[in-house]
This record gives C-alpha cells, sequence and structure tokens, in this order.
C-alpha cells in the first residue's frame, strides 16, 4: 500500500535536547498505526511536527505525497490532516449537535450560520446524525457537552475530527482518563472507520494497541527504535526490554 504520511529524516531540538532524532516514518494509506514509546520518547512532539503546531530542526513531512513542512496548521487541515489531543478542546457548552454541526458548516465555508445549513441542507442533516450515531453519540445530542461522562467527551473530540473529512486522523491518547469499561469502546469505535480514513494513535494502553494496530512504531529517546507488524513487536527482545516488559510473551 502507499503511503498517505511520511517523515524524512525528521528533527526537533529544544536547546540541546533532540526530541526527536532523524525519525523516518512511513504510515500507509489505510492502516491503523500505533506510535508507542515510554515517557518522554517524543510521540507528541512528532505529532505536533505533523500538524504544524512546532516547525522541525531538520526533515520533511509529507501528505499524500507531497511536502506540507512548512505549511501552516489550517492548511494541513484543509489538505486532510486532523488531530485531537491528550486534553480534550471542547466547547463544553453546546451540545453534540451542535458541535458536529458547527464542524461541517466551517468544513462549507458557513462558518457561525451552521443552524442555517442544518435548516434547509437535508444532507447536512444527515451528515450530522451519521457521525453520531457512528460514534454512539444520538442519543446524548441535545445534552451539553460538559454534562456527559468523559468516555463520550472523548468520542465527540473523535467525531469532531471526523466531521472535517480527513484522510488522516491523529490521535493523541484518545482514551486517556477514561474508565476502563469505555476504552474499548473508543478504540472499537475509531478501528471500525472506513479504511479511507488512515489513523495514526499514540496509546500507553499495551491491551488497546495491540487489539488495534495493525503496524506498530516504537520511540526511545527521540528516536524510531523499532517498526513493524504487532506480532513482531511483541516479540522483539529489545521492545520487552526498554518498554514493554515481559508482559507480552503469552
Amino acid at each position: 500500500m502507499p503511503a498517505v504520511l511520511q517523515t524524512v529524516d525528521l528533527e526537533k531540538h529544544f536547546g540541546g535536547i533532540a526530541a526527536v532524532a532523524g525519525v523516518s516514518l512511513s504510515v500507509e494509506k489505510g492502516a491503523r498505526h500505533a506510535l508507542i514509546g515510554p515517557n518522554g520518547a517524543g510521540k507528541t512532539t512528532v505529532i505536533n511536527l505533523l500538524t504544524g503546531v512546532l516547525r522541525p530542526s531538520a526533515g520533511r513531512i509529507l501528505l499524500e505525497g507531497e511536502d506540507v513542512t512548512a505549511l501552516e496548521p489550517h492548511k494541513r487541515v484543509k489538505r486532510g490532516l486532523a488531530r485531537t489531543f491528550q486534553i480534550n478542546q471542547l466547547f463544553l457548552d453546546l451540545t453534540p449537535l451542535e458541535t458536529i454541526g458547527l464542524a461541517i458548516s466551517e468544513r462549507m465555508g458557513a462558518g457561525a450560520h451552521w443552524w442555517r445549513l442544518v435548516g434547509t441542507k437535508p444532507e447536512v442533516t444527515a451528515e450530522i446524525v451519521e457521525i453520531l450515531e457512528r460514534f454512539h453519540l444520538i442519543d446524548a445530542m441535545y445534552e451539553r457537552t460538559g454534562n456527559l461522562p468523559y468516555g463520550k467527551q472523548r468520542l465527540l473530540e473523535i467525531a469532531l475530527a471526523i466531521a472535517c473529512r480527513p484522510n488522516v486522523l491523529l490521535l493523541d491518547e484518545p482514551a486517556a482518563g477514561v474508565p476502563e469499561d469505555e476504552r474499548h469502546e473508543i478504540l472499537a469505535t475509531v478501528a471500525a472507520l472506513p479504511k479511507d480514513v488512515t489513523v495514526l494513535l499514540i496509546e500507553h494502553d499495551m491491551d488497546l494497541v495491540f487489539a488495534f494496530a495493525d503496524r506498530i512504531s516504537v520511540l526511545v529517546n527521540g528516536a524510531l527504535f523499532v517498526d513493524g507488524a504487532p506480532d513482531a513487536v511483541a516479540r522483539d527482545p529489545r521492545v520487552k526490554a526498554v518498554y514493554l516488559g515481559e508482559s507480552l510473551d503469552a
């Protein structure tokens, strides 16, 4: 499969510290790709570089084969790159219906007049309902977001990213802080997205990672340490030694 997202010798230095050190990463179209590693390995820094929040010290970023290294974050979104954050970025006073309606309207250039699109364009209403159903939010569509359980808020944040119609979705610990019984629902919902949405995931829960990913890249000290299929990564003694421990022997 062709790569939809690539980094070439990507580096980011903060003073004399190399947070990302020569990372060449390739994410195939349609992949469910996990980026893992110990705390401080540089995972979130890589995501921030991919989205344009940070500028690299060296190297290149390619999206659909085009160099986007110098592109502003909002222009990367328009090119099909969306993300979520470790801490959600939702409007807590809006309902899920309003949140998704606003995102679709922004995508269509209607901005703050989102309610006019919902009221006059049945296809917009249908898209809102389809997204809310996909993310198990239809029963909460009129609830104030701030009143939703945290797991539902995390689902809504991912739904908000999907409303931008991304080709590549970057998820930074989407299950962080979510109760155990809701964590698997979040990852299963993401895994079930259409294959035209490529997913790159950061996650610390190894059970979730190995249930979700079809490819895993391991960062250690800012460098790409191991990259491969989940079974190969799980068996790699170097990975066990520096990160995963012996719990994956079974």
